[in-house]
């Protein structure tokens, strides 16, 4: 199993626990796609899941920094 251990500043670096805008906004679309019935090709539904997952890391990490900082 794969162990990654990171030090971060929560004062300086919680603004960075956050999809850039360009890859959140493909996001966006794909699942927009989805919602409207447009089915996704499976490249297109890897990617969404892929993005979706990072999202969900990055807010953990986010949420976790803040906690920490309290």
């Amino acid at each position: 199993m794969l162990s990654l251990t990171l030090e971060i500043d929560p004062t300086n670096d919680l603004g960075k626990f956050r999809l850039p805008a360009a890859v959140s906004a493909r996001l966006q679309s794909l699942l927009d796609r989805q919602d409207l019935g447009v089915g996704l090709n499976s490249e297109e539904r890897a990617e969404a899941e892929g993005l979706s997952d990072l999202a969900d890391l990055l807010t953990l990490l986010r949420l976790r920094a803040e906690r920490k900082s309290l």
